[in-house]
């Protein structure tokens, strides 16, 4: 199959609620506000919806759209395409609880149209111009916003607005790394633009996205090849987590490429990496690339006010505070968290630390992620090698999804619970898991270490069955025979 075809895809944005200062105005007069928002994703969004409650005069500023990233390109429509997945999963499994389907066929521009629906449906709901109205503040639209003097930004149109503080939430963009041929590569959110489906795809970086893309593509039909530097998948995540879903991905059918010393070669029909010393020629008609994501830095003049940044990001301390003092930063653009759950929360800080002048510290010990991917992977805390690698003394267990009742009615074997805690306290320090709603049964596992909970507690707890969330207490009880049992030999 020759490469595939791109056709445009946009999400049009309502550029006439109230509040919005559109573009083709050409108004000159430079206003004041106590706090300049740049970017409207999450963690703009979040940033300036709190400042204004807190009193402060705010504008908003975005190229183009609210919703950032997340919702326009990225988590969300990744989440539809993922729904679209576990569909067809089901479909093919059906047979085995008595029921007789057809192989079930993607209608890819039907797809696309649905992910489109559902951004507007997300948008929408967030009702961010109408809550930001209320306290007096402005969203203006439309075109890159650039840094005049540490104080003062220029919009597109060259009206310029001054403010006292400044919060940058400007997001991130995908990382292009200069490979021969890098200009024939895509990035996810180019899928969308895609007249069809390839039937061979690579794809570079084996990160949350890149596995999550994997997962998707797999489960449509397309023959899907994963390539990672790192001797494993997912290299931020438990290294069981890890394991586990690299071996459920071959079972799948997708091969996983780990251990790549670089990508030589990009072309319009493959690529070419080296492993082991030796140049391997990948066929493919498409590359997708997953290999980071910097700040959208480009054309805000960031050099301009001796904005430092570092490694691709702005650079901030623990009160997520640039070196410019009255400039804060929140979001992807500091690369910290750089997770939507994370990003409201530095929205708000940022609000406070701005407009109030606390300078809180922003703490990121309990921030739970995961994805979408078959199985789901999800974790929270510490994973074990950091747990011993600063020589914590520590008790782990690892229940298996194929021992809980749930999974074995659900047909979904494939997984595990695991639990580190700390052996004198008994507390939860970290909760890893890959299994069918995994990424659900981390956030209660996250509440849980919030407020302390003991892995006495958490075995104590009669949780409801048959569910997934039985796994828990399972895992709860091992540990606590396992501490009791050392207590006994003592």
């Amino acid at each position: 199959m020759s490469r595939v075809t791109r056709i445009k895809f946009w999400v049009s944005s309502s550029m006439n609620q109230a509040g919005i200062v559109s573009a083709d105005q050409t108004d000159q007069t430079a206003r004041d506000f106590d706090v300049i928002v740049i970017g409207a994703g999450p963690a703009g969004a979040s940033a300036a919806l709190h400042a204004s409650s807190l009193g402060a005069k705010v504008a908003l500023i975005d190229r183009e759209r609210t919703g950032g990233t997340c919702t326009n390109t990225g988590c969300v429509p990744t989440r539809v395409l993922a729904i679209t997945a576990r569909l067809l999963r089901d479909i093919r499994g059906a047979a085995a609880y008595g029921i007789e389907v057809s192989e079930p066929k993607l209608d890819w521009k039907r797809t696309v149209a649905r992910v489109q629906e559902v951004i507007g449906d997300v948008n929408a709901n967030k009702n961010l111009v109408p809550k930001l109205a209320q306290n007096g503040g402005k969203l203006f639209l439309g075109g890159q916003a650039s840094f005049v003097s540490s104080h003062r930004i220029r919009l597109a149109t060259g009206r310029e607005l001054s403010g006292d503080k400044i919060i940058l939430a400007i997001g991130g963009q995908a990382r292009r790394p200069p490979i021969p041929g890098i200009e024939h590569a895509i990035t996810p959110e180019e899928l969308f633009s895609l007249e069809a489906l390839p039937q061979r795809v690579a794809i570079i970086g084996s990160g949350y996205t890149g596995v999550q893309v994997t997962t998707i593509l797999n489960a449509f039909g397309v023959d899907v090849t994963l390539l990672e530097m790192a001797p494993g998948i997912l290299p931020g995540a438990d290294a069981d987590v890890s394991s586990t879903l690299a071996k459920k991905f071959e079972d799948q059918g997708i091969h996983v490429v780990t251990g790549l010393e670089s990508v030589k070669q990009i072309e319009r029909n493959g690529l070419t990496y080296s492993k082991s010393g030796n140049d391997h020629h990948l066929e493919s008609d498409a590359v997708i690339l997953c290999v980071g994501w910097p700040a959208a830095l480009e054309g805000l003049g960031a050099e301009r006010i001796g904005l430092e940044t570092e490694r691709g990001f702005v650079k901030i301390n623990e009160h997520l505070q640039s070196n410019l003092e009255h400039i804060f930063v929140a979001g992807d653009a500091n690369g910290r968290d750089m997770l939507v759950q994370g990003a409201d929360f530095e929205g708000r800080l940022c609000a406070e630390n701005a407009v109030l002048g606390r300078l809180q510290v922003y703490r990121r010990d309990l921030l739970p992620s995961g994805g979408f991917t078959d199985p789901d992977h999800a974790g929270v805390g510490l994973t074990e090698a950091q747990a011993r690698t600063q020589n914590l003394d520590i008790v782990v267990t690892l229940e298996h999804y194929e021992h809980l009742d749930r999974a074995i009615i659900d047909n979904r074997r494939a997984g595990f619970m695991k639990l580190i805690v700390a052996r004198e306290s008994g507390q939860l320090i970290g909760a890893h898991a890959t299994g069918e709603n995994a990424v659900e049964l981390i956030q209660g596992l996250a509440l849980a270490m919030a407020s302390s909970a003991t892995v006495q507690t958490l075995s104590s707890v009669r949780l409801a069955y048959p569910t997934y969330s039985a796994i828990i207490g399972q895992a709860a009880r091992n540990i606590l025979a396992n501490l009791e049992s050392k207590v006994r030999q003592a």
